[in-house]
């Protein structure tokens, strides 16, 4: 059940060649010939040893696929003990039925120690992010680094398909040296990349854990028969995107912030940013008048900051313009306002 790219396309050659490399090392670890599987994924033996190559998520997922069923382990060799195939849909069983993402995330966690204690999951939160790290309990050798990236993208991408949002990364942290095929890592998983950590991880907010999951069993029955393609859907609809942008906006806290300012905090274009907001029926422009609103009427509320000030804060340029948008808003000026709340 390899987890591609969220955001690739199955016609687009994404997947590095040192992955399927992974594949093939996993055949000679059983003294098996994976001529049958390259064949599968329609593969060549110049792609297997080329540096730079590329494969598709549809060769990726034809030759893997058949590997992990020809020799009957979804780890691919990576651990000490092979995990048969629909391990790793037994997984997602005991993980579906949770009531929301948090659950179901601390049981995957739990649940993947019963399969094997090489590599420990684990979910821990902070005061804004969720951080899904991996413990090495063994040395994985030459493997390492397929085996981390395709654990954490498994997670990654049943994540996004319980919940039906994309889940927008913040970071993304591994305990090697960056790889000559770095290039793919933004597309697999974000902007924000670090090597040499003390360990994988993934970060991202935390509000995502609140999301319910909406996938029922028959789901899960439907997505299974064809899990390896799950990770090239186009997640694309982010259920928390509004309310990530109003903390962004709200942080501001006097900074003008511009829509490329908004969308390089987000790890998104400025295009798609757009794009999605309206998907969501709002506007960055919206956005910001509520924004300016609520930070205005919190300070507003406490009494003690100068109207200047104030203005300020909500991100107008001046305490006239602050005081003609406000009576706009709310029918009163910014004194009236506060002398009625008080």
């Amino acid at each position: 059940m390899p987890f591609q790219a969220a955001t690739a396309t199955p016609r687009r050659a994404m997947t590095p060649a040192a992955f399927v490399r992974g594949v093939v090392a996993a055949y000679a670890l059983y003294g098996r010939d994976p001529a049958e599987a390259l064949g599968k994924g329609q593969v060549t033996e110049d792609l297997v040893r080329s540096r730079d190559g590329r494969v598709t998520a549809a060769q990726f997922e034809a030759l893997a696929g058949h590997a992990m069923r020809e020799l009957d382990d979804e780890a691919l060799g990576w651990f000490s003990r092979r995990l048969p195939w629909g391990t790793y849909g037994m997984l997602c069983r005991a993980s579906i039925t949770a009531p929301n993402l948090e659950v179901a995330l601390k049981r995957w966690c739990r649940h993947h120690r019963l399969l094997t204690e090489d590599v420990l999951f684990k979910l821990s939160l902070g005061d804004e992010t969720a951080t899904i790290s991996i413990r090495e309990q063994r040395d994985l050798g030459p493997l390492r680094e397929f085996c981390l990236v395709t654990l954490l993208r498994y997670v990654l991408g049943f994540s996004c398909w319980a919940v039906d949002s994309a889940i927008a990364l913040r970071a993304a942290e591994f305990p090697y040296s960056e790889p000559g095929h770095v290039s793919v890592y933004p597309t697999i998983f974000c902007r924000h990349l670090s090597f040499d950590a003390d360990g994988a991880r993934i970060v991202f907010d935390k509000h995502y854990l609140s999301l319910p999951l909406t996938r029922s069993p028959a789901d899960l029955d439907s997505m299974l028969k064809g899990a390896l393609r799950l990770t090239v859907l186009p997640y694309r609809r982010d259920r928390l995107l509004v309310e990530r942008v109003r903390r962004v906006l709200r942080n501001a806290r006097g900074r003008i912030l511009g829509a490329e300012d908004v969308a390089s905090e987000l790890a998104l274009s400025t295009r798609t940013m757009h794009r999605r907001l309206r998907e969501e029926a709002t506007s960055l422009r919206d956005l910001k008048e509520e924004a300016k609103f609520e930070l205005a009427k919190q300070e507003l509320m406490r009494g003690r900051a100068p109207i200047k000030r104030i203005a300020e804060i909500a991100g107008f340029r001046n305490e006239k313009s602050f005081s003609r948008a406000f009576r706009t808003w709310t029918g009163a000026s910014p004194r009236e306002f506060r002398e009625r709340y008080r």
